[in-house]
């Protein structure tokens, strides 16, 4: 490319570390910042006539070389699994940007809005930031995603509420962060309800979520043999991730979900109910009550859940 697209999407992001760009923040900055050579490449091609068909195509290009971009530049990095993707730089270790969110230390996203890209100098951008919010935070959004979109009912499990009677470790990838309990016969005839419950067809599937932060290949396989593990219960298993980052992060949570059938939400902080199952989770058609008998021994949070499960077999309310 005329203007060395590389080098001025690398001097972009390493001016203003940490900030997210869109792709089509950086090619406006580009087209901005060096004028010449934009009028250039307009006047070379035999397909781009207008400015906003120069930007298409330099985030086209954005697009087309960013794998190889980030296997030569480990400092380029990039959020997975929302469109557009964002674009970013940072010098800390992919462990390190797990520490520094689950810690609290890392408080805030910082993004580039549109308006402010086109600027003379990169290190002018003025900040927008938001706040990161805590894993704890996450919980009630999930919640909120599950009634919404997919009429499951959530509710809390919460790890401190455990015996520990099995000593230090004993109950590590024990239990979700949050479970939910959907009702098969909604919205069916009564008469139909009372057949499903007669015949003792499945009235109800269980699902069961771990909820993370931030996930990126780091931490990418930890975090799904967590869910894997406090999943085995349920017919369905998910990891829930606020932010997922890194180019070959979602490509090997695939390949995992290929062996073993736990899915991926993509959770959205901004608005709950635009939150998204990248791909729905592979059933398990019977669930695992003696697993569940063991968590309601240990886990009062549980146990209340199992108490709402027998309810709903009694009495067909939820």
């Amino acid at each position: 490319m005329s203007f060395a697209l590389k080098k001025r999407v690398v001097e972009l992001l390493s001016a203003n570390p940490e900030k997210r760009f869109k792709a089509r923040d950086i090619a406006l900055w580009i087209t901005e910042k060096y004028p010449e050579d934009a009028a250039a490449k307009i006047e070379r091609s035999v397909s781009i006539e207008t400015h906003d068909q120069l930007l298409y195509q330099i985030v086209a290009e954005i697009g087309a070389n960013r794998p190889s971009w980030q296997k030569q530049i480990p400092q380029l990095r990039t959020t997975e699994g929302v469109r557009p993707r964002l674009f970013y730089w940072s010098e800390k270790t992919e462990e390190q940007e797990v520490e520094d969110v689950e810690s609290g230390r890392d408080r805030f996203v910082k993004f580039a809005a549109a308006d402010e890209v086109g600027v003379d100098d990169p290190a002018t951008v003025i900040e927008k930031k938001i706040a990161r919010r805590s894993e704890q935070d996450l919980y009630p959004m999930l919640v909120e995603f599950l009634g919404f979109e997919h009429n499951v009912k959530g509710y809390r499990i919460d790890e401190k509420k455990s015996s520990n009677a099995y000593g230090a470790g004993g109950n590590k990838w024990l239990f979700p962060d949050v479970v939910g309990m959907e009702n098969l016969t909604d919205g069916l005839h009564r008469e139909v309800v009372t057949a499903v419950r007669e015949s003792r067809d499945r009235q109800i599937r269980l699902w069961s979520f771990e909820v993370k932060l931030l996930v990126n290949r780091s931490n990418a396989r930890e975090t799904y043999f967590q869910a894997v593990s406090n999943s085995s219960w349920a017919n369905f298993g998910y990891l829930v991730a606020a932010n997922i980052e890194g180019s070959e992060t979602l490509k090997e949570l695939r390949i995992l979900y290929a062996m073993h059938g736990i899915e991926i939400i993509r959770l959205d902080e901004e608005n709950p109910t635009e939150s998204e199952i990248l791909v729905p989770a592979r059933e398990r058609p019977d669930l695992e009550w003696a697993m569940c008998s063991r968590l309601a021994v240990e886990n009062k949070d549980f146990h209340q859940f199992m108490t709402k499960v027998r309810q709903f077999f009694q009495t067909g309310d939820m």
